[in-house]
């Protein structure tokens, strides 16, 4: 078995919804068949005997090592705690090659069970007969310990899972920022950012008061909250002094400090004193003040309530009379509930130096053997992440200990605030038993709340979440996912453009670039989910329309887990086939599917009617489905629409928008991009884009505004069907670059007049050989002459192997009668603008957009006219005031 191209699919991807480890695995020889070695699952099961049964997997297939690794992936996972439940093995069109996918709730442990699982698949391959020896080969215990140890340093802690789990519930899309605990809540302009307990609007100057124990005291009693007395002291005679100042017995604390590091209690022997002294300053400034008599309880601050309370207990043991202190230690940590860190919900207990001490105190040591039924303490502190424990009394807090503990955390301005209240019981006011609050704490731990050791937990990441979003909203901004074979880029710009002629901030991602508000912040191919990702994650997007590529897909899956609009354009005879396995159109439609799927259930698919692949997905969209096409007539559109559901068509020179008994006209007159309805695909576009609009609610002033205000030249759709005249010819630039873009470019020059017509390609060497010829077939039957060029475009093919494909197409074309071939992209643009004349057509298919565009600029700009040259050096503020005056001229279309 060799298993290769592993990879992490971040998002909603081809094989689920899931996050999963995907990779490629080949099998040899009787791998391809287990069931013909029947002692392979024998030996893996005595390895592993939470595997189960591997024929009970796919009962009517013969069962591969492919698919024993993913069951083996799938269980050490299981086993190791981790929520998961899918996992898939697909054979490919290669024999004995499968792709396998495994659902992960942690990248890195999904891995780690990833490559566990090929050491214990080939232990089970490996012959022995004997149990005894091939229980030497793989170590269980040892692999699961590791992915439960991984799975908890990587996974969010148990405060910032809580609020994460409460937004999820709310809809509210996360994403995790580091690989600690900073996590973005919500995306665009409604995003929020919380930190464990710390949320993006808590104040750093509360912060600063709150950390700061002796001024924090100072302020909640001149507001007239009763705190002990104390104060902070310089050295261990200054402490001691201070000590007896306030009088024993007293508590030792860090002045800054926080889950209760340094802190002892209820101190009155001088042996005593100095140890807590010690122990308090190993984290700076100390501070001394009156020990209060009662229990530790924490009340939790959430805005202007209070959420939750518990009663903190020191950690204990009792005696039985027969074990030592240490072992009774040992044995209450043995619960499954205790951990090392904070990611369980009790921590161990442990024996050091503050340990030993509290024991002296009660006449014991760590090996001494309390009697039976004798309550041993080990701290005097009660905090949790010292190993004690916690009971809920949230609903026992009399409402005046409420109010205390609210006004103490609005005094020191926190809006997320744990208080320390110590007294002998909530159920009374403080002042009427000498209680008080010792500490506010900013970042509360949770986990008190949400498991307490004793009693109900609490929701409070429901109550942070309400706090963040008071509005009940989820953090989500309006998201169109385009994806197709041909129009994606167009669709995506003219889509952005009608959102931001609606007054909204958009974020933009395609092949081009990525662009926030106008302004490109990145260049290249940025189609995938990473720049997507990014433009989701910038705080000034309050609208995202995010061009999908096949490649991002396959990649790492969707950058997001639903989208309000998916936009499909076409798959026609599809693009790209033949590379990672997707091989035919059926494979390409459940690829370019998932974005449907992955719709809002409130959202939208907006779908080619005219395509029957994409037609055929509508069943598969959770939310509602807007069909478009140029044919008014076409069955599709007309069953939708006679079911009262949203089209889109042309009719009489107008793009009609229909819903139930609702008509909306949009002349093609008054679009420029169509150049008067005469461009088939770019009313496609404009279909698709008018659709999405629709769907966000883009109301139909600013529709109508945006489709006459977009230009398609280099500058607003680079490498899309941008015209130049040329010494009176015309020469149009794109950058078509399959069999539909080429019969589509073809068909819309046919309605172009021309006294001769030529053409320039070549061909992208990573598509089909049948798929390069087939482009130069159609040409042959539109075009008078084909300039064929070779560049840096074979992507592997060998020198002239891809020219020599484009000849073929050519062999017996109806029209072309002169071809030439030249080298390099440049040479054969200069040299069929030097066969030009006035009244010809040049359809130039570039490879190289930015560089091509700007060499025919350069070109076009040096036979122009002085006047015209003068205009060309024109800034972008002149272009933007004769967009101004196209929109002026285009304010007559009509409703």
């Amino acid at each position: 078995m060799e298993v290769t191209r592993i990879r992490a699919l971040r998002g909603p991807n081809l094989w689920s919804r899931h996050t999963a480890i995907e990779a490629v695995v080949t099998c040899d020889g009787a791998e391809r068949d287990l069931g013909s070695t029947p002692a392979f699952e024998k030996r893996l099961r005595e390895l592993f005997p939470g595997i189960g049964a591997l024929h009970a997997h796919k009962p009517s297939t013969p069962i591969t090592m492919a698919h024993a690794l993913e069951l083996t992936a799938l269980a050490l996972q299981a086993e190791a705690g981790c929520p998961v439940t899918f996992s898939r093995t697909t054979p490919t069109e290669i024999e004995g090659t499968f792709q396998v996918a495994v659902q992960y709730t942690e990248e890195a442990v999904g891995r780690l069970a990833f490559e566990k699982a090929q050491q214990l698949c080939h232990a089970a391959a490996s012959g022995h007969s004997d149990p005894a020896a091939t229980a030497g080969d793989f170590d269980l215990a040892t692999a699961l310990a590791e992915l439960r140890e991984l799975d908890e340093d990587e996974r969010l802690g148990p405060s910032t899972g809580a609020i994460v789990e409460a937004a999820l519930r709310r809809g509210i899309p996360c994403k995790r920022l580091t690989s600690g605990s900073l996590v973005q809540l919500g995306w665009g302009s409604r995003q929020r950012r919380i930190q464990a307990a710390e949320v993006d609007g808590t104040s750093a100057i509360a912060e600063s008061i709150a950390q700061d124990k002796d001024l924090t005291k100072k302020l909640l009693h001149a507001a007239g909250v009763p705190v002990p007395l104390g104060r902070p002291v310089s050295d261990i005679e200054d402490a001691w002094a201070a000590a007896q100042e306030i009088g024993l017995p007293v508590v030792v604390k860090p002045q800054d400090g926080n889950q209760g590091k340094g802190v002892t209690v209820d101190i009155s022997e001088r042996h005593q004193f100095d140890a807590a002294y010690a122990a308090a300053a190993k984290y700076g400034g100390v501070m001394v003040e009156k020990y209060l008599p009662g229990h530790d309880f924490r009340l939790l601050v959430v805005g202007d309530r209070l959420v939750a309370a518990a009663r903190r207990d020191p950690p204990l043991v009792v005696g039985d009379g027969e074990r030592s202190v240490r072992a009774l230690v040992a044995e209450v940590n043995k619960d499954p509930r205790r951990g090392e860190g904070h990611g369980t919900s009790l921590t161990k207990i442990r024996i050091d130096a503050i340990a030993e001490s509290c024991l002296a105190t009660q006449g014991l040591t760590p090996d001494a053997v309390p009697a039976k039924g004798q309550r041993v303490v080990l701290r005097h502190n009660a905090n949790l992440s010292t190993g004690g424990t916690a009971t809920d009394v949230t609903d026992s807090v009399h409402r005046d200990v409420a109010a205390r503990a609210i006004e103490a955390a609005q005094t020191v301005g926190l809006d997320i605030c744990g208080v320390d209240v110590v007294c002998e019981t909530v159920i009374k006011p403080l002042e009427e038993q000498n209680g008080g609050i010792v500490e506010v704490n900013a970042a509360p731990g949770l986990r008190m709340h949400i498991s307490p050791s004793f009693g109900k937990g609490r929701d409070v990441g429901q109550a942070v979440i309400d706090h963040m979003y008071p509005d009940g909203g989820n953090g989500r901004i309006p998201v169109i996912a385009v994806t197709g074979t041909n129009g994606k880029t167009t669709t995506v710009r003219l889509a952005a453009h009608l959102l931001k002629a609606s007054g909204l901030r958009v974020g933009m991602t395609n092949t081009d670039g990525v662009y926030v508000g106008g302004r490109q912040i990145d260049s290249g191919d940025c189609s995938g989910p990473r720049s997507a990702r990014n433009v989701l994650a910038h705080p000034d997007v309050d609208a995202a329309v995010l061009e999908t590529a096949r490649g991002g897909l396959l990649r790492e899956g969707l950058a997001f887990d639903q989208c309000d609009v998916a936009v499909v354009t076409n798959l026609g005879a599809g693009d790209h086939l033949g590379l990672n396995y997707i091989t035919t159109l059926e494979d390409l439609k459940v690829l370019k599917r998932v974005i449907v799927l992955n719709v809002a259930p409130t959202g939208t698919a907006v779908l080619n009617a005219a395509d029957p692949a994409v037609a055929a997905m509508a069943p598969h969209c959770p939310g509602q489905v807007t069909f478009f096409a140029r044919d008014g007539h076409h069955p599709v559109i007309a069953t939708h629409m006679a079911q009262g559901k949203r089209v889109v068509f042309v009719d009489h020179g107008d793009i009609v928008c229909v819903e139930g008994g609702t008509m909306r006209r949009l002349p093609l007159a008054r679009v420029p991009l169509t150049r008067k309805g005469q461009i088939g695909f770019q009313v496609e576009n404009c279909m698709a884009s008018v659709a999405a609009a629709w769907a966000v609610g883009v109301p139909w002033e600013a529709i109508q505004k945006g489709l006459a205000t977009f230009i398609s030249d280099q500058h607003g759709v680079p490498g899309r069907f941008n015209v130049f005249d040329y010494r009176g010819a015309t020469l149009i630039a794109d950058y078509g670059h399959n069999p539909d873009a080429i019969a589509a470019l073809a068909a819309s020059v046919e309605n172009m007049p021309a006294r001769r017509r030529s053409v320039v390609i070549s061909g992208a060497g990573d598509r089909r050989d049948q798929d390069i010829r087939e482009q130069t077939r159609i040409l042959g039957g539109a075009f008078d002459e084909v300039i064929l060029y070779q560049d840096a475009c074979q992507r592997g093919r060998a020198d002239g192997e891809v020219l020599a494909l484009l000849r073929q197409g050519l062999e017996g074309a109806r029209r072309t009668r002169h071809v030439e071939e030249i080298q390099g992209e440049f040479a054969a643009i200069d040299r069929a603008l030097a066969r030009l004349k006035a009244g010809d057509l040049c359809l130039i298919l570039i490879d190289q957009v930015e560089e091509a565009l700007a060499h025919i600029q350069q070109r076009v700009s040096e036979t122009a006219p002085v006047a015209l040259k003068r205009s060309a050096r024109k800034t972008t503020t002149g272009r933007s005031k004769r967009r101004k005056v196209d929109t002026t001229v285009a304010l007559g279309m009509r409703i």
